[in-house]
């Protein structure tokens, strides 16, 4: 984790122990501006505090003063404001909490831009039932079998084939967002063939070696 920056958002704050154990061993975490409220549950001083400042208290802003980058433009969301800060600092591996379980737009919003953040740094996003990433080109990924496993093209043109999934693609064209979800590993390993791209790629939590082995 020394080389990790973790990213709580202001969704619903984590309970499964994966998300937990992160807070729990990272030594940078940077909150999105309504994520302050959290800073007692999570025991540790933030690297820094990143948003439009509109909803943070006022004892934490007078406490946390020389901690707190306020970016007022309302064209991106504070996930999206603490991922560019970041970004601007050279922390370039990024996992990124707290980003679902509230409203349904939030969160459909907040995993779509992992396409956007994948571009600019590594990146993926845990939730309380797994881990979801942006791909970019085919690739292989270690899984453990019945492992729960979605993904979805966004533009509706992708053609894939896929390997060590319990319900094989061949070919298949996704053309919309249902198509490709639902799906269990077979075994150790999946592998996506596909083009174009991108895709985002969701894999269930359920094994605690695979846990050990993906943080």
């Amino acid at each position: 984790m020394k080389e990790t920056t973790v990213i709580l958002a202001d969704g619903k704050f984590p309970e499964h122990p994966v998300p937990l154990g992160i807070l729990k061993k990272t030594q940078r975490v940077v909150l999105c501006d309504g994520a302050a409220r959290h800073l007692r549950t999570l025991g540790t001083e933030p690297l820094a505090i990143v948003g439009d400042c509109d909803s943070v208290p006022l004892f934490i802003v007078k406490k946390y003063h020389n901690k707190i980058f306020r970016i007022a433009e309302q064209e991106t969301n504070d996930l999206t404001k603490a991922v560019t800060w970041c970004s601007g600092r050279g922390l370039k591996n990024i996992l990124i909490l707290g980003a679902t379980g509230k409203r349904e737009d939030h969160t459909i919003g907040n995993i779509s831009l992992l396409l956007e953040y994948g571009r600019l740094l590594k990146v993926k996003m845990i939730t309380d039932t797994g881990v979801i990433l942006p791909v970019y080109e085919s690739s292989e990924f270690n899984t453990f079998p019945g492992q729960e496993i979605s993904f979805f093209s966004v533009d509706g043109t992708t053609e894939i084939t896929t390997e060590g999934l319990e319900y094989p693609l061949v070919r298949r064209r996704l053309t919309n967002w249902w198509q490709a979800t639902l799906n269990r590993a077979s075994g150790s390993t999946i592998r996506l063939i596909f083009s174009p791209g991108p895709l985002i790629l969701f894999m269930g939590f359920g094994n605690k070696e695979w846990e050990r082995s993906v943080f």
